[in-house]
């Protein structure tokens, strides 16, 4: 075997290494953002100030995987000059980490409405709306990540048609808490900040589906650019009552 293909090897061997170094950060900055959600939503439900404050504190985690998965992706790219799959690679790590950048802002901006309302008793069909519509989310969110781990544009499409769902909760949610606000304008400031948390949902579902077109893009070559289909009452990712009753269980991400 001459240098020159030894060379190659080490090379190919090095490059890899760096792909796979891309992908588990992603994989790291989602479990943060799933933990995000899933403990911004617990302390606004269970009222718990300090639960919020902990939440808030993971961001800066985030933010730091963004940038460090940003400047490799661009150097790798200066670098290798890389083709076809390995730069659709690339870019959709760039892109992906962005948008989880931004779930993780907004999973802080629910953490924060969360303190200041947590002096406040939440109405019970608010309440069982939120978590149902949290429940929702955060299946999508766990869909694009596992859709982005297996390289897997069938279960990408899934999470991106499934957020249908997640718009007509919010739009159901939006309504009764203008209903709330209308019968008793004691309740106005309460159901302000709700309606805002469930409009960072709403958003949060809209940045999951971007994961989604991504990984699809990132695999297929091929962008998404038809409408979103109505979806019917038999949605994969539509929870009956009892579901949404179950306990929440998040694993522990690994620390980077």
């Amino acid at each position: 075997m001459n240098n020159n293909t030894t060379n190659h090897q080490h090379i190919v061997r090095s490059y890899d290494k760096e792909l796979i170094e891309i992908d588990r950060m992603i994989a790291t900055m989602g479990g943060y953002c799933e933990k995000m959600l899933s403990d911004a939503l617990q302390a606004m439900r269970q009222r718990d100030p300090e639960l919020a404050e902990e939440t808030i504190l993971i961001d800066e985690k985030i933010n730091r995987l963004n940038l460090d998965i940003e400047e490799n992706a661009i150097r790798m790219i200066a670098l290798r000059q890389p083709m076809a799959q390995d730069l659709r690679q690339l870019i959709g790590a760039i892109r992906i980490a962005t948008d989880l950048e931004r779930i993780g802002d907004l999973a802080k901006n629910i953490a924060k409405r969360a303190i200041t309302i947590a002096e406040e008793k939440h109405p019970k069909p608010i309440r069982k709306d939120l978590k149902r519509m949290g429940k929702l989310v955060r299946r999508q969110l766990k869909g694009a990540l596992d859709a982005y781990a297996q390289r897997d544009p069938v279960k990408a499409m899934e999470v991106w048609e499934g957020d249908e769902e997640v718009d007509n909760m919010y739009t159901s949610i939006f309504r009764e808490l203008l209903t709330y606000m209308m019968e008793d304008p004691r309740n106005i400031t309460l159901c302000t900040h709700l309606l805002f948390g469930a409009r960072n949902l709403e958003r949060l579902g809209d940045h999951t589906t971007h994961i989604a077109r991504n990984v699809h893009f990132l695999v297929t070559g091929e962008t998404i650019d038809r409408k979103r289909p109505k979806r019917d009452n038999t949605s994969h990712i539509q929870l009956s009552p009892e579901e949404a009753e179950k306990p929440e269980t998040v694993e522990e991400p690994k620390s980077f």
